[in-house]
């Protein structure tokens, strides 16, 4: 959550300091008077440091030409104050365990990749704005709390399908993101720095502080419902939905202040609270900024509230889930169509032994034409086993195709997936928690379709994105309404229900 000026609850990662329940004054426990399920997870517990993942095989890591330049710029970092706190990612896992309980919803979603070149304020503000559209159509439509959870302030490295690409016959490594290499087109930009590390970390601490200051400082008022709409926005079919839905909450909000409610009065009417996450991909980077909650003893990840592991990386014998494993942040689980049921249900013994809810979110990623082929077994595997997690919906990378030479997202292919998604889940009896996304505040010419269409030759006219193809805000709109009517009609079936039963 941003907070102005929160109260540090964290120290410095030490290895010589009392490790897992050797802390006497936050565990009391005896490992001999456990058995079962208890001493394996202690047991579990005590093997894990933020540092036994560099025992493990690992996957879509940087090759630096200089160890000695990357240790030295891991300790600097291991010095640097924490970017998030731990009290705020323990409220982020109890916000999502209410969603995974079925009382509320998940909106995940940002730049596919952050980068240095871009960073600005008009493009920060840009991205909050169409994100709070987004989040109060989903609040009034589904009548319940939407977590807000932004891809933002530390989503810089990338994962990638090869470690080389090739352009006119001359091939170089492959681009991972800004704070691995540079995405020009030449030798020195490729060769990945570990100064770049130390530029995302300054870049992810003044982007947050711009965020925390339109989270809490008026910005997210819902008196200024209106003035969220951006103006490329203004002409477009969901601008007219969307201006119905704010004069509706202007009404309310009149009739609320005259009988005494207001902004000035109620906090909860003038801010929000808003998370930050990114793919845990350079794991250097996160062991580097890793801290002991002094409040409990626990070590968080202060690089994000959230963080996840992806599709490439989630081996459950690897480092990406050795490190996820131990830190006490909510963790993100990409699904594509190659996890298998157990292999699932092993992952979350190793992610979630405590199957605590809020701790884990499934983001399933598997193109629109294939949920219904891998969703329904991977829901029943974890409803038969009563396991408590979130399920969300990330109908993007699943979904990239090639046209006239651009990587690129048709959006009724989205909208498919997203739709296939819930219909599943409402076939399963299980709670469609919420929907992840990469999208931008942005006019871009990125994804092909929508309302007001981008078509396949109009994709080279704003084409910016430093990876994969991103929703502008019109698309996130739109999509916005779309999930907003499922949600309804889910909420109505479940009012039936509840009404025959009784």
């Amino acid at each position: 959550m941003l907070k102005g000026a929160p109260t540090l609850a964290v120290t410095q990662f030490n290895p010589n300091l009392p490790q897992g329940s050797q802390n006497a004054n936050n565990r009391k426990k005896d490992s001999d008077r456990l058995v079962g399920p208890e001493r394996e997870i202690w047991i579990m517990a005590e093997t894990w440091t933020p540092s036994s993942w560099r025992n493990l095989p690992i996957e879509q890591v940087p090759d630096y030409p200089d160890p000695n330049a990357v240790r030295e710029t891991e300790a600097r970092l291991a010095s640097f104050p924490p970017l998030v706190f731990a009290g705020e990612a323990r409220k982020l896992t109890r916000s999502l365990g209410e969603v995974a309980e079925g009382r509320g919803f998940l909106l995940q979603g940002g730049d596919c990749a952050e980068s240095f070149a871009e960073h600005g304020a008009d493009n920060i503000r840009d991205f909050f704005r169409a994100f709070l559209q987004m989040a109060i159509v989903l609040t009034f439509a589904g009548t319940q709390p939407v977590v807000k959870v932004g891809r933002i302030a530390g989503q810089f490295a990338k994962p990638r399908s090869s470690g080389s690409e090739t352009k006119d016959g001359k091939t170089l490594p492959s681009y991972r993101g800004d704070i691995i290499n540079g995405i020009e087109f030449d030798e020195q930009s490729r060769i990945p720095n570990p100064d770049r590390q130390v530029e995302a970390y300054r870049q992810s601490a003044a982007t947050l502080n711009l965020l925390r200051a339109f989270a809490q400082g008026g910005y997210a008022n819902l008196d200024n419902v209106h003035q969220w709409m951006l103006g490329f926005v203004s002409g477009s079919p969901e601008a007219q939905r969307y201006r119905q839905l704010a004069d509706r909450i202007t009404e309310t909000m009149g009739f609320m202040r005259a009988i005494g409610i207001s902004a000035e009065n109620q906090p909860a009417l003038r801010e929000t609270d808003f998370f930050t996450s990114h793919e845990a991909l350079l794991l250097g980077y996160e062991e580097a900024l890793t801290r002991r909650d002094s409040t409990s003893g626990d070590f968080y990840a202060t690089s994000g509230h959230m963080i996840w592991i992806g599709d490439r990386t989630r081996q459950e014998d690897h480092a990406h889930v050795e490190f996820c494993r131990g830190i006490k942040n909510p963790i993100g689980l990409k699904c594509g169509p190659s996890m298998e049921a157990d292999g699932l249900l092993r992952l979350l013994d190793k992610l979630n032994p405590e199957n605590k809810a809020g701790r884990l979110t499934l983001i399933t990623r598997f193109g629109h034409e294939k949920v219904e082929a891998h969703l329904p077994k991977l829901v029943r595997a974890v409803e038969r086993e009563g396991r408590k997690v979130v399920w969300s919906c990330d109908p993007m990378h699943g979904n990239t195709i090639s046209q006239n030479g651009y990587k690129t997202r048709p959006f009724d292919r989205i909208l498919s997936e997203v739709q296939a998604f819930f219909d599943v889940h409402r076939a399963e009896g299980s709670h469609p928690g919420g929907i992840h996304i990469e999208m931008t505040g942005k006019d871009v010419t990125e994804c092909t379709g929508g309302a007001r269409p981008v078509l396949a030759e109009n994709l080279s006219d704003r084409y910016h994105t430093h990876c994969d193809p991103r929703l502008n805000a019109n698309q996130a709109l739109e999509l916005a309404f779309l999930v907003a009517e499922l949600l309804k009609k889910d909420a109505e079936a479940h009012g039936a229900a509840k009404t025959a039963a009784a």
